[in-house]
């Protein structure tokens, strides 16, 4: 088969990774991809925005399998347009991605299908929102209704800072179009878990439990990223959370969007808080999580074609997730400064150590070659893995391997992972 990844992060290396561990793979295309991913497929110069020109790609190439890594290509409707032209893809169409495209929407569904989650209100009136605030209980959460790269959420604490949040949102525009809408929901309290599901339309595959660090500094301080570093499994993700999950949340996410008409196909990424309460959704994603994906894949012991094929095809009843019964910890490395103002550019040394060494990975997410060299190209550059028998030793691993790699201006927490000592 010849496969197309669409994405140029840390999650499509991982992609790529691990489908060029598949017998029926013979060649792997990304578009754009970055230098790490250079090493399983050859990179195509057409950013994940251009729908027309991927598709006449993939149409020259006699492509297989498009596999979309990214939430902008899948928001804006790349399926649809792959599907139009009788080509086949991974991933759901347009009218199925709002379910991360807008978080005005998701709330609807899970208030109209009784699916957990916080109370909430939406807003397209910055003064109606403000007028709001003024009755609500602290701290209290405002989110961007569209995307805004895992950026647009704020927890503010008092009414002047949700006050300066709705006019950063809805007035400044911080996060562009994505704040024309936004949402105002209730603060929830306890352990946050991302759980990874493959789905056909109508059936629902579990992936394994991840945990996330979203803020930029050690102790959780600091700004909203994309993502510092996880861990899988979360500890916290017991038998009893996984049942009332199964029953509560994740077939009645899939039936609620077949019966609005909008059958899902590809990745649901569920973000759920584990409340005093029982187990609520914060977020939904249409796609697999950055950098989620980086310590799911590899414990993922299915051929991932296999399940991709299945999802396509609507066969996924008929296939069995497996995971290796071990523990993986991601650490990213950032450019000092992330998210606000960094360098690029920078050499990248010691990526030749992880070759050969058996429970290591480094995933590119912003890098680049120039001048025959691997340089930085972005906020968050590598998430560096490693495996474990269990989640202390993955990560005691994981903190070994970040000193095999260096570059000027390197910056990584020393905390991901931290919780799981009190686990």
């Amino acid at each position: 088969m010849k496969i197309l990844i669409v994405g140029s992060g840390g999650r499509e290396h991982a992609l790529a990774w691990k489908i060029a561990q598949s017998p029926k793979v013979e060649k792997i295309y990304c578009a754009p991809g970055n230098a790490g991913i250079a090493e399983y497929a050859e990179c195509v110069d057409i950013t994940a925005m251009e729908f027309d020109k991927l598709a006449a790609f993939a149409k020259e190439k006699e492509i297989d399998l498009t596999v979309i890594g990214m939430d902008d290509p899948l928001v804006g409707g790349i399926v649809d347009v792959f599907e139009a032209q009788g080509l086949r893809v991974f991933g759901p169409r347009k009218n199925a991605a709002i379910l991360e495209g807008s978080k005005a929407f998701s709330k609807d569904l899970m208030k109209k299908y009784d699916i957990p989650t916080a109370a909430y209100e939406n807003f397209d009136d910055p003064e109606k929102a403000l007028a709001y605030l003024e009755h609500a209980d602290f701290p209290i959460v405002l989110k961007a209704d569209g995307l805004a790269l895992g950026k647009g959420v704020l927890i503010c604490n008092t009414l002047e800072e949700a006050k300066d949040g709705v006019k950063s949102i809805m007035l400044d525009k911080k996060f562009g179009s994505a704040g024309n809408q936004m949402v105002i929901e209730e603060f929830m309290t306890g352990r946050e878990v991302s759980v990874l599901s493959f789905v056909d339309g109508k059936t629902i595959r579990i992936m394994t439990s991840a945990q996330d660090h979203k803020r930029a500094l050690d102790g959780d301080q600091g700004l909203n990223t994309g993502g510092m570093g996880t861990f899988s499994p979360s500890p916290f993700y017991t038998e009893e959370v996984d049942a009332f999950c199964r029953k509560y949340i994740y077939q009645k996410t899939v039936d609620a969007m077949a019966a609005e008409g909008r059958e899902f196909k590809g990745i649901i990424f569920f973000g759920l808080m584990l409340t005093p309460k029982g187990p609520k959704v914060l977020e939904y994603n249409a796609r697999f999580g950055d950098p989620e994906a980086q310590v799911v894949l590899p414990r993922m012991k299915n051929d991932i074609i296999d399940v991709f094929e299945a999802c396509v095809d609507g066969t996924l009843d008929q296939i069995e997730l497996e995971f290796e019964d071990n523990a993986a910890v991601c650490v990213v490395l950032a450019s000092d400064g992330y998210p606000v103002k960094y360098d690029k550019g920078l050499e990248i040394r010691g990526l030749e150590n992880f070759k050969d060494k058996e429970g290591y990975y480094v995933f590119h997410a912003g890098t680049k070659f120039k001048d025959g060299k691997i340089v930085t190209n972005g906020g968050r550059v590598l998430g560096v893995v490693a495996t474990g028998d269990d989640l202390k030793k993955a990560r005691a691993n994981a903190y070994e391997a970040v000193k095999l790699v260096d570059f000027d201006n390197k910056y990584c927490r020393s905390d991901i992972g931290k919780a799981i000592d009190e686990a």
